[in-house]
């Protein structure tokens, strides 16, 4: 009552704390790390700008809304849980962390291998694998390499290895090397069947076992060595003498199709015409038969 005393005599000289106290706005930045730090900044305001901080009853009243304020946050929380609140920040963050990424990752890989000429997108599906220098392809534990008669394959060994601690085991359509007591390095059904009698192993400076296997096809190239293993592309080997240099004219144009460089070979072989070369005497053949219809 003495406040209210000193306001109604004094009612023209100053104003009431009210009115004082509406044109003062609340100034304070609110730190999510320092959430107490605000909330002092908020009790100083209103103990200075009114009678709050005053009543006995304060500590009460500040527990009572705080509890309030805490039951309406578990509430809507339990909500949100419950997928009854739609369109809040919390549950728009949820859907944008669930939902998935776009396959832009996967579009720029295809552009990327394309550009390096890595090969279509039908040779990768089939896991074809460009050939090594060798013809064959180069493994973890070992590499292979072929003609179109043989195949030699390559097995790393612990330096100081002896003949005897060594298992190979080479069948018609099955081939197991490695050392004894150990897991094979190589145990799986070959490509092709082989010519038994003809194939061998050796120890190369107690470092390496070489191992050649004579193909008894030996028309074709084979795709892999053992069955399980990643395939190579056919197309892309370079058969022996095949380099530019070492060819003549003719038969540098055989390059350009597998199929046709693999028939000269085997005319080549066997003594017999090249494909152009059959083509030349079929055009000297037709020559001469018109020439000798005009007579």
């Amino acid at each position: 009552m003495a406040i209210l005393s000193e306001y109604e005599e004094d009612d023209h000289k100053k104003p009431s704390s009210s009115a004082a106290s509406a044109k003062k706005p609340f100034n304070a930045a609110f730190d999510p790390s320092d959430p107490l730090g605000f909330l002092e900044k908020v009790f100083e305001f209103v103990a200075k700008e009114s009678d709050l901080f005053k009543s006995d009853s304060l500590v009460a009243d500040v527990n009572a809304v705080v509890r309030m304020v805490k039951d309406k946050v578990e509430a809507e929380e339990k909500k949100r849980k419950e997928g009854k609140v739609e369109g809040g920040k919390v549950e728009k963050k949820i859907k944008e962390v669930e939902a998935p990424l776009p396959p832009k990752k996967e579009a720029v890989k295809e552009v990327v291998m394309e550009e390096n000429g890595s090969g279509s997108k039908a040779e990768e599906e089939k896991g074809a694998r460009a050939p090594n220098k060798a013809n064959g392809l180069d493994m973890d534990k070992y590499s292979w390499g072929q003609s179109l008669q043989e195949v030699n394959i390559s097995v790393p060994v612990p330096p100081g290895t002896k003949s005897r601690f060594i298992t190979c085991e080479i069948k018609k359509k099955h081939l197991k090397v490695g050392l004894k007591g150990q897991p094979p390095v190589i145990d799986g059904e070959l490509y092709q069947p082989v010519k038994v009698d003809d194939c061998f192993w050796s120890l190369e400076d107690q470092k390496s076992i070489s191992i050649l296997l004579t193909k008894h096809n030996q028309m074709e190239w084979w795709k892999y060595l053992v069955k399980g293993e990643p395939e190579i592309d056919t197309q892309k080997v370079e058969p022996e003498n095949s380099k530019l240099s070492d060819l003549d004219p003719e038969n540098t144009t055989v390059e350009k199709n597998d199929g046709k460089t693999s028939f000269d070979q085997r005319q080549k072989q066997m003594g017999l015409p090249t494909s152009d070369e059959m083509q030349k005497q079929e055009i000297l053949k037709k020559f001469m038969t018109e020439v000798d219809t005009e007579r």
